[in-house]
């Protein structure tokens, strides 16, 4: 058995504005700081740290483990919204494109985006593979995108939920145990 922790990242200026920001490369914010600081005072622990390589993720883990190299995977990396990214629900409401999206659950690609079945399963490909770098008893970080936990957990969670009920604020974490390919979040 394995303790895994599922951290999203603190927040950036585009999450502030409810922005689409898969692809688009923000720091934190001071608001994001400052909750990754309050993250911090819980006293997290962990022998592996892994991260999507944007900068508001390497910056999350920083603040939170900065003892630990963290372990920079390409393919946990947010899912490139196209058409929409950086932009918001209200500056897009009266797009025909966008309005389909939605209409549809977010399930379709966005114009010129990444279809989320695709997403998904490099997420949890990637995911299972760091797994493998671990050993029994280790404790393994993994400082993402709210995107990529929702995606892991979905897969892997028991008992089985919906994607989306795993969404998860920024600066927020899921504590899990991992065995045998199965999370059971604690």
């Amino acid at each position: 058995m394995r303790r895994v922790l599922l951290i999203r990242h603190g927040a950036t200026a585009g999450n502030l504005e409810k922005r689409y920001i898969g692809r688009t490369d923000e720091p934190l914010c001071e608001q994001g700081i400052f909750q990754i600081r309050q993250l911090k005072a819980l006293g997290l622990l962990a022998d592996r740290v892994f991260v999507s390589p944007a900068q508001r993720t390497r910056q999350t883990a920083g603040l939170l483990f900065p003892q630990i190299p963290p372990v920079i995977l390409e393919d946990l990396r947010e899912t490139d919204f196209g058409a929409f990214e950086g932009k918001n629900a209200s500056e897009m409401e009266n797009d025909p494109d966008y309005r389909a999206w939605v209409e549809a659950g977010c399930q379709t690609p966005p114009p010129g985006g990444e279809c989320i079945e695709d997403f998904k399963a490099r997420c949890c490909r990637t995911f299972c593979a760091a797994m493998a770098q671990t050993q029994k008893g280790e404790k393994a970080a993994f400082v993402l995108h709210g995107g990529s936990i929702m995606a892991i957990l979905e897969a892997f969670a028991r008992p089985r939920r919906d994607f989306y009920a795993y969404h998860l604020e920024n600066g927020g974490f899921f504590a899990c145990r991992y065995r045998q390919g199965i999370l059971r979040i604690l």
